[in-house]
């Protein structure tokens, strides 16, 4: 028996088999798909920050290097805003006060700054006073109420950091230390700075605003939240009216429905299995996953109703759609599994568990379109319209067009592609944390309101070396330490420069008499270690130095406080940083922190997802010349499959300009969802072709038999990825947007640029003898059951 036959035979055998235990394989699957989907209840979220970054990655290991060293720098910052514009009322630091006083009782609160509790020095004949700035707000006179605001408008420990030039912004900064032994300490520690921020508001006349890496971090525990309540129900709706107004039969809607729910189920159950915690990336999966799981149900379905119309029966229809459609849907998911699976070459952890969560519930969703669809269809009642619908005669219409109109059509497709091609180099890596949250979530707008009004929200980190122990207080280190302070406060986009040395500077005159003539260094080591011994032992609890200072007090930290900068603005202010001390004063340090790991994340990202994005194309090409058995049609279909990555990035480039790190992931997993239309395509043309036909009589079979299918699946992607594309998460929905524009491209690029490929390289007739991906020699479609 020749090798159709053999594949003919399995094929409907299986279909016979199938149909006969029609009840057995529908229950068994079911059983099969809640077992899996059991694992959902391991399922967390991963609500830090780092989640972004992999182990390896050298900003986090060096920023992670610096929290062992010094305080940590979680932190919530408020800024708390007087509603009569002057933050030195007396309610107004009344406010403040109680609000400082309450966040040292914050969930894991380590340290809190604010100018109340500010540690002023003053002189006292040869007595150094440390206090805090401000004691019983309410009960201050006018005098000094204006003397505080002098004294904190004046020192550069505050300017531009706790308080903002004109006096109508304050700032309260608490440090947090978390054990991370729990899921539930950031939401925990978020949830009480909200209460704390109510409670004053609603005492006091003051408006209150936060931002902070710990809002941060619960913000992406929120999106995540969101997402999985609003998009996944919204799909839900769009798959539901798309499949039935395709198919007009509450049966087959039914059906399709229960594949998707539990493709979703189960990939999130294997997930949960493999101990995989959610993030807000991984977090739309489900919705990714219902996408794609929708596409494999409409191909049997097309194919089954296209055969009941024939007049055959829902039996033997249901036996020719599995054996026409058997090998192109599993090619397509394994494909699509592909692509997905490229993204764990990215360095960011998140998106290896949204490529693998989806690539097991795309091949779920395989197994169930095969077991469960077909079984299920076999057991309902399911009636066929008696006619065509308009979409499938226009699919004649559109074929007999592409033939007729090849040559303007290839022209104008060249033009249009050469074009949207050189867009590309318009893109511009800008990865910025804040800006991954639209203007709808509060830790956006709070952080943009601290930004414009208070302070920058965005961070570097220096950590300089005097190389002894107690060699800050050199006055060598501490001279270095101040030119580089002095650069880098003329730097553009420098809002702050937080260091020790403005300390050594006010005890320098504090210690003489409170002359201004000495607010400058120390001139010898000895005086200035007294200086710092002397003012450390006046601190109160909590308040030492070791946010400034590691223990040997050998190293110091500086913290540059920047404007919101874009990533490469950010990038090129802390590489210059490093040149300047290796240059200027011999040191050798590095600025870190969560704002330079967001900006080089995409960078990172985009060097490992082309070798991701190489070895999915590889691995594609090589299966679909193996399933059409045609190396050239396999070499030939890469052209429509990677041509609409390149012209979805070339709008954006016109359109947007800017590229994060989610949208360096599109080109990878966007190769594999726009190959399942290729696949089918090319699969009803040579099945026409080594029939005998044409090249012309396959195209026009092509798009009778499978048009529709492509033209559905294409937007039920489409509409699945904009759904996405609605997410408060700029990740997730510049990832969806970009991923829906190539979809929309590759249906373009199949439907026009394929054909003509086909008829200009694929003249030459073919031997009916060769096999292909499906069934070609015998018709099981009218063999009795």
């Amino acid at each position: 028996m020749s090798s159709p036959q053999l594949q003919a035979n399995w094929v409907g055998r299986y279909a016979d088999w199938l149909i006969r235990y029609r009840w057995l394989v529908a229950i068994g699957a079911l059983l099969l798909a809640f077992v899996a989907a059991s694992g959902a209840r391991f399922l967390g979220f991963n609500n830090d920050y780092r989640a972004f970054f992999s182990e390896a990655n050298p900003q986090l290991q060096a920023y992670e290097k610096i929290q062992r060293t010094y305080t940590k720098n979680d932190n919530i910052l408020f800024a708390v805003v007087a509603k009569d514009g002057n933050a030195f009322s007396s309610d107004a630091l009344a406010a403040v006060e109680e609000m400082t006083e309450k966040s040292w009782l914050l969930p894991f609160a380590l340290r809190v700054d604010s100018i109340t509790n500010f540690q002023h020095t003053i002189a006292e004949e040869d007595d150094l006073l440390v206090q805090d700035l401000v004691e019983n707000a309410s009960g201050l006179d006018a005098a000094t109420l204006a003397s505080i605001k002098a004294t904190a408008i004046a020192d550069p420990t505050l300017k531009e950091r706790l308080v903002n030039s004109d006096g109508s912004v304050t700032g309260i900064n608490i440090t947090f230390q978390l054990p991370q032994k729990s899921m539930t300490e950031t939401p925990e520690a978020a949830a009480a700075a909200q209460a704390l921020m109510e409670e004053i508001e609603a005492k006091y006349d003051v408006e209150i605003y936060a931002t902070g890496i710990i809002l941060l971090s619960n913000a992406f525990f929120e999106a995540s939240q969101s997402d999985m309540s609003t998009l996944v129900p919204l799909m839900y709706l769009v798959i539901i009216v798309v499949v039935f107004l395709l198919v007009r039969s509450v049966s087959a809607t039914f059906a399709a429905l229960l594949v998707i729910v539990f493709s979703m189920a189960a990939g999130m159950g294997l997930a949960g299995f493999l101990g995989i915690k959610l993030t807000p990336p991984s977090a739309s999966a489900p919705t990714i996953i219902m996408t794609l799981a929708v596409a494999d149900s409409i191909h049997i379905l097309v194919s089954l109703f296209a055969a009941m119309r024939r007049g055959l029966s829902k039996h033997a229809a249901i036996r020719e759609s599995l054996q026409l459609n058997m090998g192109p849907v599993f090619l397509t998911s394994i494909t699509t599994a592909i692509g997905f699976l490229s993204m764990n070459f990215s360095d960011a952890p998140p998106f290896h568990d949204l490529g693998n969560i989806t690539a097991m519930g795309v091949m779920v969703a395989f197994f169930l379109s095969v077991t469960l669809l077909p079984a299920l269809m076999a057991i309902l009642p399911v009636k066929s319209r008696a006619s065509e619908s308009k979409i499938g005669r226009s699919m004649d219409v559109l074929g007999d067009f592409v033939i007729r109109r090849q040559r303007p059509i290839l022209l104008s497709g060249v033009i249009v592609s050469l074009a949207l091609l050189a867009m590309i180099p318009r893109n511009e890596i800008n990865d910025d944390f804040v800006g991954y949250f639209d203007e709808s979530v509060e830790f956006r707008t709070d952080s943009d309101y601290i930004n414009e009004n208070l302070s920058g929200i965005y961070q570097l980190i220096y950590s300089l070396e005097s190389g002894s122990a107690n060699g800050v207080s050199n006055p060598e280190f501490l001279a270095k330490l101040e030119h580089f302070t002095e650069w880098m406060e003329t730097q553009p986009g420098v809002r702050h420069v937080n260091t020790i040395g403005d300390t050594f500077k006010r005890l320098n005159k504090n210690l003489h008499g409170d002359d201004p003539s000495y607010y400058k260094l120390p001139e010898g080591q000895e005086l200035a270690a007294q200086y710092l011994l002397l003012y450390e032992l006046s601190l109160p609890y909590g308040l030492d130095l070791n946010n400034q200072l590691n223990v040997a007090k050998s190293s110091t930290q500086i913290v540059v406080t920047l404007d919101n900068l874009k990533s490469q603005e950010l990038k090129a202010v802390a590489d210059a940083g490093s040149v300047w001390l290796e240059k200027n004063v011999g040191l050798t340090a590095y600025g870190v922190g969560p704002a330079i790991m967001f900006a080089n994340i995409a960078e990172r990202n985009m060097e490992g997802m082309l070798v991701g994005t190489l070895v999915a194309l590889i691995l594609i090409s090589a299966l679909i010349g193996i399933a059409l058995r045609s190396v050239k049609l396999g070499v030939l279909s890469l052209i429509p499959n990677l041509l609409p990555a390149g012209l979805a990035f070339g709008l954006w480039g016109a359109l947007v300009g800017e590229v994060n790190v989610a949208v360096t992931m599109v080109t990878g997993m966007a190769l594999g969802i726009v190959v399942d239309d290729t696949v089918h395509f090319l699969s009803k043309y040579l099945r026409q072709r080594r029939a005998g036909e044409n090249v012309e009589d396959g195209l026009r079979y092509a798009f009778s038999s499978v048009g529709v299918a492509i033209v559905v699946t294409s937007v039920i992607l489409i509409a699945g990825f904009m759904v996405l594309a609605q997410s408060s998460f700029g990740m997730n929905s510049s990832m969806a947007l970009l991923t829906a524009i190539c979809i929309l491209m590759a249906l373009f690029a199949d439907f026009l640029l394929l054909p003509i490929l086909l008829m200009k390289l694929d003249a030459k007739a073919y031997d009916p003898a060769i096999p292909t991906i499906e069934n070609k020699e015998q018709n099981y479609a009218t063999q009795p059951l």
